[in-house]
Order: C-alpha cells, then sequence, then structure tokens
C-alpha cells in the first residue's frame, strides 16, 4: 500500500525515523495488512469523518477553552510478541519508581549508596517535605502514565514517566469507542483498553483506610478549567466519584470533609499538589490533607510528592534505580539523558547544543523544551544563556527520530511522528503481600499534527489514536 506521503522536513532526526505501519517499499508491516485490506485511504477518510462526528456528539474534549480531542482513524497495532516484554517493563520500571518514593521519603538508603546526591533530592521542585513526616503514609505513585518514543533503531524507550497526575484513562476509552468497530471489521481481536477504568476503581476502592465499604471517593480537580476536565467528568461518573476543588472541602480534626461528611479517598487531579508552600508553610492542601493523611484516616491517591520522580534529573537515574531496589537488570530502558548540574556536563551540553534536546527540570506537558537539531540560531543562542546562567535547572537528552505512523489529513494518509502513553497501575500491598502492578492492555498513542512536528503532547495540540494490543 503506497498510499502516504511524506512529510518534508530539514531535521536529520525526522528523515531516520521509522514507519511503523509501512515497510520501505510501502508495503503494510504484519496485522496491518488486514487493516489495510478493508479499508483504504478513502475509506479511512470517510472513518476519519465518522469518529469526529462521534467525539463531537459525546462532547470529548482537551485543554484550554475545551478545545475537540482528535482521534485519528487509523489506529496503533501491537502485535502480543512485542507487548509481552515491554508490559512486564513498564511493571519492573514502576515497581522499582515506588521503591524509590518509600526510600526518598525514608531512610535514603540510595543516597548512602552514593547513587543519587541529596541536594538533588532537595532542590526538586515536586520533592514534599510534609511527607518525611514519620506519622505520614507511604508515598507511591498509583497511577503511572510513562511516555514511549520509538527511535530508528525500533527499540520502544522512556522519555518521561509522569507520576504526579498523569491524564488519559478516559480518553482511551473514547477513543476505543469511535475507533474500536474497525478491528471487528477487520477480523483482528484486540485485548478491551476499557478495562483500565475499571483497574482504576478497584485501585481507588481498596485504597480507602481499613479496606472500606462503600468509600467515598472524591477527585480533586482544579474546577471547570482543568485541562482534563472531560476526563474527570466522565470518570466521576462511570465510578461513583464525587468531584472538588479544594476551596469546596473542609478539615475537622482528623477528618477531610465535603459536605459536612468525611471523606476516605481522595484522586488528586491537580496541577499543583504541594502540601508545603516554598516558605515551609503549609498550603491550601496540606492544611485540608495533613492531619487526615497522618491519622490514617485518609487515603490520597496518587500521593503528594510522588511528583518528585518526575524531576526530570531525577528521571535519569532510574536504571539505576532498578538495579538498587530490584537487583534485575533493565528490561525498558531511558532514553539518554544527563542533568547539566553534574560537574562538566553543561560545558559539554553547550558545546553539542545543536544535537541535543534540552529541557527544564520542574516542567511537564513539553513546556520549555528545545530540540536542537530544528532550532534557529537565535533560540540555540537563547538557550545558551539559559543553561549558562542556571545549569542545574536543565537535563540535556539525545535525541530520538519518533517513529512515523500512517494518519488522514485532510483526506489523505499522510505520515506523522507518534509516542505512547501507556497506563500502569499500582495496587498497594501490606506486610504479607507486596504491591499488584498491571498495565492496561493499550494506552493512547499520541501525533504530532504538523508534518515533520515532533510536539505529539495533547497539551500543545497533538492528537491521539487508538491503540490495539493484539
Amino acid at each position: 500500500m503506497k498510499t502516504v506521503t511524506e512529510p518534508t522536513t530539514t531535521t536529520t532526526i525526522a528523515a531516520a525515523a521509522l514507519d511503523e505501519a509501512l515497510d520501505a517499499e510501502g508495503s503494510p508491516r504484519g496485522a496491518y495488512a488486514r487493516l489495510f485490506e478493508r479499508y483504504d485511504a478513502e475509506a479511512l477518510a470517510t472513518e476519519a469523518d465518522r469518529v469526529r462526528a462521534e467525539l463531537a456528539a459525546g462532547r470529548v474534549s482537551f485543554g484550554a477553552g475545551a478545545r475537540p480531542f482528535v482521534v485519528d482513524a487509523v489506529p496503533r497495532i501491537v502485535e502480543a510478541a512485542e507487548w509481552e516484554p515491554l508490559e512486564g517493563g513498564l511493571i519492573q520500571r514502576v515497581r522499582a519508581l515506588n521503591a524509590f518514593l518509600e526510600d526518598v521519603y525514608g531512610e535514603r538508603r540510595i543516597v548512602a549508596a552514593g547513587l543519587i546526591d541529596e541536594e538533588l533530592i532537595e532542590s526538586a521542585e515536586w520533592f514534599e517535605p510534609a511527607m518525611r513526616d514519620a506519622e505520614m503514609p507511604r508515598v507511591i505513585a498509583h497511577v503511572a502514565g510513562p511516555d514511549l518514543v520509538r527511535g530508528a533503531d525500533g527499540e520502544l524507550r522512556v522519555l518521561e514517566d509522569n507520576l504526579r497526575a498523569p491524564s488519559g484513562i478516559a480518553y482511551a476509552s473514547a477513543a476505543r469507542a469511535a475507533v474500536g468497530p474497525l478491528a471487528e471489521a477487520c477480523g483482528l481481536r484486540i485485548r478491551p483498553v476499557e478495562a483500565g477504568i475499571d483497574s482504576l476503581g478497584r485501585m481507588l476502592a481498596a485504597a480507602a483506610p481499613a479496606g472500606e465499604e462503600d468509600a467515598r471517593v472524591v477527585l480533586l480537580s482544579d474546577g471547570e478549567g482543568a485541562g482534563a476536565r472531560y476526563e474527570h467528568l466522565e470518570l466521576a461518573a462511570t465510578l461513583g466519584m464525587e468531584i472538588a476543588a479544594a476551596e469546596d472541602l473542609d478539615g475537622d480534626g482528623e477528618q477531610l470533609l465535603l459536605g459536612g461528611s468525611p471523606v476516605d479517598v481522595v484522586y488528586r487531579r491537580v496541577d499543583d499538589e504541594r502540601l508545603t508552600a516554598p516558605d515551609g508553610s503549609p498550603t491550601l492542601l496540606g492544611e485540608l490533607l495533613g492531619d487526615p493523611l497522618r491519622s490514617g484516616a485518609l487515603a490520597c491517591v496518587n500521593s503528594p510528592g510522588s511528583g518528585i520522580a518526575d524531576d526530570k534529573a531525577i528521571h535519569t537515574h532510574v536504571e539505576e534505580m532498578i538495579g538498587f531496589y530490584l537487583d534485575e537488570e533493565v528490561r525498558l530502558r531511558s532514553v539518554p539523558g544527563r542533568w547539566l548540574g553534574r560537574p562538566g556536563e553543561a560545558e559539554t551540553a553547550l558545546e553539542r547544543l545543536a544535537e541535543l534536546v534540552i529541557k527544564p527540570r520542574a516542567e511537564f506537558g513539553g513546556v520549555g523544551v528545545l530540540i536542537g537539531p530544528a532550532a534557529s540560531e537565535a533560540e540555540l543562542a537563547a538557550a545558551g544563556e539559559r543553561i549558562a546562567a542556571d545549569p542545574a535547572a536543565w537535563v540535556a537528552q539525545e535525541p530520538v527520530a519518533l517513529s512515523m505512523h500512517p494518519t488522514v489529513v485532510d483526506g489523505a494518509l499522510e505520515s506523522r511522528h507518534v509516542d505512547l502513553r501507556p497506563f500502569v497501575i499500582t495496587n498497594p500491598g501490606n506486610e504479607r503481600h507486596e504491591d499488584e502492578v498491571t498495565v492496561v492492555p493499550g494506552g493512547l498513542t499520541r501525533f504530532a499534527r504538523g508534518a515533520g512536528s515532533m510536539v505529539v503532547n495533547s497539551g500543545q495540540g497533538g492528537g491521539a489514536k487508538d491503540t490495539w494490543i493484539l
């Protein structure tokens, strides 16, 4: 099938990108043959119109101003033989990260071992001092949404781990509802991504103190302006949760209250999770959650303080965490990166600025990222000045030629760069049982809207694809 138009790009990294669906001759790879036998470019364009209409009818939106959530009609297909080792790598990675979170707010064995500097921990934007209190519960990332990218060599690697409050589970279900019927038409059996919401619901119920039945779960939101407001509403309706902003909550000694009645579990979906202000005083959230968390009357998912592992400088140590905490070989590697606060790293990065991807340590959602090979001279010069002024605020990663995928654009098929956001859910264990970690069978593939663009993040205008796990 030779219907895909390759976008023109001036960057070397884009030219090296692997097409996941088509080989060098334009023939479909693996199960894509079934898809393209059933749907040609014209039929897929028709499906794209149907998908757009279904999402609009369901008011599926994302981002400022509730922009329509864009889902492409061409799904990403992952064979079982690739998914199974990937699933194992994701479970291993999240186990190690949760061990790190418990350690960093506890004994800090990894610091004593000399693998991570204490200053790096204390200076992290999302480090939460209040969670070092011995009376506080274990810090854990119950939901992780790592971003995976496939390079020119075909290997999937982790670009970011996303442990704070990752969005996407309800969007993956919406994409499946719209695009999933194509699988049946092609005669393909795919695993149910909708199981992710069920897994989330079971974990939230189990998180309640003492495993209370009929636990009251409240999704803590930034309100009407939240970028993932659609997901908040969908999850609340499906799982029987209430939605509240911090201003809606009240405290009564050791209990958190909403409308005068106790709350058992808070599912934290706010942009700022901090319990402690920069001056050391408690934030509004700290005043509300502090005593209930210490007393054991309240559980919080994901834990305050879990965002420390999203610090991009700490992210460069995840492979060391796997060896240190699990004593295992790494199954799923990170994109190579370096913290520029280390001696000599900033100087080396400045010499290679046009070859690297530069990211601020504390930002997320693609904010402040400079892709050196695609940057102008003026952009490179400005980035160099920022790095020289404060090297410790930056990390450098090797560029990845994000793989490409056929995508419906203006009624035709064109290639667009993609990444993958799976979802990993941890149901905490106890003294007798270790954590139960599961991976939702699928997730969201995100694609760049512009030809040659590497910007796949939904918050910056990227679209999504249903992801079929065979």
